[in-house]
């Protein structure tokens, strides 16, 4: 693999490879869905509410104005028909736009966030795997 420095406007160097079609190591194992739904948010006596972007059975994405920062832990309602109550740790922030979480589930609500999988694997496209 060929390294290329590039210089950018202000002088700033980045060091980056020149091949056109490298990515970088893609770390989800399990296909996203996209899907819409409410979301409610608690963190410590403050109730924030925001909506999911896309779900799989690892994590999700939730769209929020003003995420959280990476490694926070929290717990949520996701609105659906029967409520599911998910704990979620994030681990990707985008700046204004919403942040990506790992999931865990108690047994009880796990039968039906994977039958919301189930449905969505059937009926919904896969989201892009944007980076």
């Amino acid at each position: 693999m060929r390294r290329s420095s590039v210089t950018h406007a202000g002088g700033t160097s980045f060091m980056g490879t020149a091949e056109p079609n490298v990515r970088r190591l893609e770390r989800r194992w399990a296909p996203r869905y996209i899907f819409r739904a409410g979301l409610e948010i608690e963190w410590g006596s403050a109730v924030l509410r925001a909506s999911t972007r896309d779900v799989s059975a690892s994590g999700m994405f939730i769209e929020s104005s003003d995420p959280l920062w990476i490694g926070a832990g929290f717990s949520a309602n996701l609105q659906l028909d029967h409520p599911v109550r998910v704990d979620c740790r994030v681990r990707r922030v985008v700046p204004g736009h919403g942040m990506g979480v790992s999931v865990s589930l108690t047994q009880e609500q796990q039968q039906t966030y994977q039958q919301l999988l189930s449905e969505l694997s059937q009926s919904a496209p896969e989201a892009e795997q944007a980076g």
